[in-house]
């Protein structure tokens, strides 16, 4: 149980949070929101006991386990397995003795440290950390891979896999699924339903919080309320409650209005178009909640195109990747015409970069060829294009490097649009937050009037309220769009088709998000869940793809003598786990007890290989 008795917290000369006073009980799993700014990765830290509270009190229960996501992983040359196990601090500190104990020979200190393991539940504990790492897309033999040669994304997830192998009673979770991709998303969900504890979650992710929370603790002008329900049925609670409280009527009026055309868009996408039916499910989910939208007070909007030409852009039997000796992709066959928007699934590493890459132009194909219309106009939102906004200027300077002539008034007329009113289009990015840099990004990107947006990952900085505004702007917006996101609300709203990249090949799927998800977790199960391979250098991002191949059958003899061969390797480590245990196995002097350790670890060996020869068989 955590209790806020009478709590308040600042940041500097910032009030964050003042007189709350709530209660949330064992085993709720609490979805934290609120816009950016309003304390709730302070609220963690107050939690973790890292900052003091300005006033009140956070009651914990005396001995609580909290485990949460290290901001920073060091580069260390420890192998992935070993420091996610790490996380478990006593069965990592249990194995380092046997191990120890071992080497010396010291007999007495083995079965002191076998009876340890024992009691920390340890002799499983590298199977728990490899399932783990496979969950979050690490394939087996990138386990005992270095720490320092995977990439910044992929050592984001190697942090989550540790924060999830510390034995905890509460979970801290910060935005947990920045740098996964849709597949690890889904499979993080199912995880976190499965987990015993009390866990509380910062995300932006609105479908991932419906998934996964029953109580949502919305952090509002200083105050904090927690509400019964996911995230829909906060939004509906709190629409509710703003209608009470009479938000004005043509506000309100205006709101509904903007959000039925809205709808009215995508109903009659849904009479034309399979895939569009999860959107009017996810739509649904939002009907009664006006109020919720109607305070909201960012609006943005992408201008209609000058010109749209009908045919924009096409690859035509195109490898694409970053040179001969590195195809990612090969044979793409792929068009985007006017009015197209179109999602593109895969694990991250599998091409989709690679592919908007080569549809921008960034990227010349290797072979084949890259045809464009002379009169489109790209707007790119890359993973990196926050980066990139130039330092010390401000939000005007940015435009008037793109227009040199155009009036001033132009200017803070647009970027008042886009929430950046008065002083704030003078101030310089550098103290910007990342979702503020994020959309004067995409704010550059509409200035431009582009007829094709293409977006890869562009809601990774953005808080719900941003995320919200801009699928509604997408919604209306005339050109084609190609996206890749791991938000499935804002692809679900945006897309109505959906191609997948996956084993170098580019093609249709034919289905929505809510079938992808079904279709993956039967996948799962048919061919044992391998994930793609993960590349060694942190640029590009990405390991090139082998062409598909033909499916082949398994071999249900093979596999069954397979399937017994792990089974019975793993009753003989079971047979001498439980005569290790036994005080009677000592009393030779330990030569036994160096026996059953060499056999343990040639049985190690042995399982390992027998489990790769009967993953192979899926293959």
């Amino acid at each position: 149980m955590i209790s806020l008795r009478n709590f308040a917290l600042r940041r500097g000369e910032r009030l964050l949070l003042s007189d709350v006073d709530l209660t949330m009980h064992a085993g709720y799993r609490v979805g934290v929101v609120g816009r950016n700014g309003t304390g709730k990765s302070s609220l963690f830290a107050a939690i973790r006991n890292e900052i003091e509270a300005d006033k009140g009190d956070i009651d914990l229960p005396g001995k609580v386990r909290i485990a949460s996501v290290a901001q920073e992983t060091p580069s260390l040359p420890d192998p992935a397995i070993e420091f996610v196990l790490a996380g478990d601090v006593d069965v990592a500190a249990a194995l380092r003795a046997e191990a120890k104990a071992l080497a010396a020979e010291d007999w007495e200190a083995v079965a002191m440290a076998h009876h340890r393991l024992e009691e920390v539940n340890g002799y499983d504990a590298s199977a728990r950390a490899g399932k783990l790492l496979h969950g979050l897309g690490f394939p087996g033999d990138t386990h005992q891979r270095a720490v320092s040669s995977f990439s910044g994304g992929w050592r984001v997830r190697l942090n989550l896999a540790r924060a999830l192998m510390t034995p905890s009673d509460l979970l801290l979770l910060d935005e947990p699924t920045n740098h996964l991709d849709l597949d690890a998303v889904l499979w993080l969900e199912q995880y976190l339903l499965k987990y015993p504890g009390t866990l509380l979650l910062i995300s932006h992710d609105r479908e991932f919080l419906d998934n996964v929370t029953t109580h949502t603790l919305h952090l509002h002008g200083g105050k904090a309320k927690l509400y019964t329900g996911d995230y829909t049925a906060f939004e509906r609670q709190r629409s509710e409650q703003l209608r009470l409280q009479q938000i004005t009527h043509e506000k309100s009026q205006a709101e509904r209005a903007h959000l039925q055309s809205f709808i009215d868009r995508f109903s009659a996408s849904a009479a034309k178009a399979k895939q569009a039916q999860s959107r009017v499910k996810r739509l649904a989910k939002m009907a009664g909640t006006e109020a919720v939208r109607a305070e909201r007070e960012l609006t943005i909007e992408f201008a209609q195109p000058a010109r749209l030409p009908f045919s924009l852009i096409r690859l035509n039997h195109v490898d694409a990747g970053y040179g001969e000796d590195k195809i990612i992709l090969k044979d793409v066959a792929f068009g985007l015409e006017a009015g197209d928007r179109i999602g593109l699934l895969g694990v991250n590493g599998a091409g989709k970069s690679t592919l908007v890459k080569t549809l921008v132009g960034d990227l010349g194909p290797i072979h084949g060829t890259r045809s464009c219309h002379p009169d489109v106009r790209i707007g790119y939102f890359a993973q990196h294009t926050v980066e990139s906004l130039k330092p010390a200027q401000s939000p005007i300077d940015h435009l008037r490097d793109l227009a040199p002539d155009a009036p001033m008034q132009s200017f803070r007329d647009f970027l008042g649009k886009w929430n950046f009113p008065g002083d704030r289009a003078f101030e310089s990015v550098d103290g910007f937050s990342g979702g503020e840099r994020a959309r004067l990004a995409l704010a550059l990107i509409a200035w431009r009037q582009p007829n094709v947006l293409l977006l890869d990952e562009p809601t990774n900085h953005l808080d719900l309220e941003m995320r919200e505004a801009l699928a509604e702007a997408l919604s209306l917006f005339e050109g084609a769009i190609v996206m890749v996101s791991h938000d499935r609300h804002l692809i679900g709203l945006v897309c109505e088709t959906y191609w997948r990249v996956a084993d170098g090949v580019v093609e249709p799927f034919a289905g929505d998000l809510d079938e992808y998800a079904a279709w993956l977790r039967s996948r799962a199960s048919a061919q044992g869940n391998k994930p793609p391979k993960i590349p060694e250098t942190p640029l590009p991002s990405v390991t090139p793809a082998k062409p598909a191949e033909p499916a082949r059958k398994i071999n249900p003899h093979k596999l069954a003598k397979a399937e017994a061969r792990v089974a019975e390797l793993e009753g003989k480590l079971a047979a001498l786990e439980t005569e290790m245990a036994d005080p009677g196995v000592y009393s030779a002097g330990g030569a036994r007890v160096a026996e059953i350790g060499r056999q343990q670890a040639q049985l190690r060996d042995a399982l390992a290989k027998a489990e790769a020869e009967w993953s192979a068989l899926y293959d």
